[in-house]
């Protein structure tokens, strides 16, 4: 039986992960829930948003590092709820200090409380900045395939495109856009926003991303454990497909038994 080997691992900025599902640590019940959706769901890489998460900066609170520790997982700070440049960059540098000089970032810089879309030009902007200041930025951004590729120029690691509006369950809604991103990067492409339900997940791995990075998804189900297990399977099933290589569509039927050679 053909499996997996342990040289397919998802690298961001020289750094491999066996895990292709990230996921995100806020609207769980309480930290407990979170710890056991995050190791149900075997991710690595854990997102936090430092304007609402504590993870060191409120002594005295419940700290999310208790129960996700630096040396299990890769704590992935991200600049939710920014919606300037100037308030990602400010952020980023703020999680630096609280994690000892951690690099890696998710940035997210939104254009209105409504549909929370990126705002593309702000998004630019702080990538930029971040970039020049030694950080390894992972960039959520609209599915548009030239400024996927604008990011990736300016020195991102990894760029996360939306299937969908943050929160929306909707699902892959742009799997042409997305499949352009994916042929023209030479970076990561990682699904982020809008997946529903496991059969979203398995879709984007099949179209060839990258990963996949979700919150709601998991968090919002009845049953988030549960959910997070399935969302674990569909990444690697996805992943598994794409690497396997689906057959030709076709409009007319095509006979599992070739007719050549039957009996009588």
């Amino acid at each position: 039986m053909t499996t997996l080997s342990p040289q397919d691992s998802l690298a961001i900025a020289g750094t491999p992960y066996r895990s292709r599902l990230l996921t995100g640590t806020g609207k769980f019940k309480d930290l407990d829930e979170t710890r056991r959706a995050t190791e149900a769901a075997g991710a690595q890489i854990v997102t936090v948003a430092i304007r609402r998460t504590n993870i060191g900066q409120n002594p005295g609170e419940p700290n999310l590092l208790d129960v996700l520790p630096p040396d299990r997982f890769t704590i992935l700070p991200n600049t939710a709820g920014c919606y300037t440049a100037d308030d990602a960059v400010r952020t980023c540098r703020l999680a630096r200090e609280l994690l000892d000089g951690h690099k890696l970032v998710k940035l997210e810089v939104l254009g209105d409380q409504k549909t929370l879309y990126p705002d593309v030009i702000q998004t630019l902007a702080a990538a930029e900045k971040l970039v020049a200041d030694g950080f390894d930025v992972m960039v959520y951004t609209s599915d548009d395939p030239i400024l996927a590729k604008r990011l990736e120029e300016i020195g991102c690691v990894a760029v996360m495109p939306l299937a969908a509006p943050i929160g929306s369950g909707l699902g892959i809604q742009n799997r042409y856009n997305l499949l352009e991103i994916i042929e023209n990067a030479k970076v990561p492409i990682i699904v982020d926003a809008g997946v529903g339900t496991a059969s979203d997940a398995a879709i984007a791995m099949e179209l060839g991303c990258d990963g996949v990075l979700m919150n709601t998804a998991i968090a919002g189900a009845k049953d988030p454990v549960l959910m997070a297990s399935a969302m674990k399977k569909a990444v690697e099933a996805g992943r598994e497909a794409f690497l396997a290589g689906r057959i030709p569509r076709k409009r007319n039927a095509s006979a599992s038994s070739p007719i050549d050679g039957l009996i009588g």
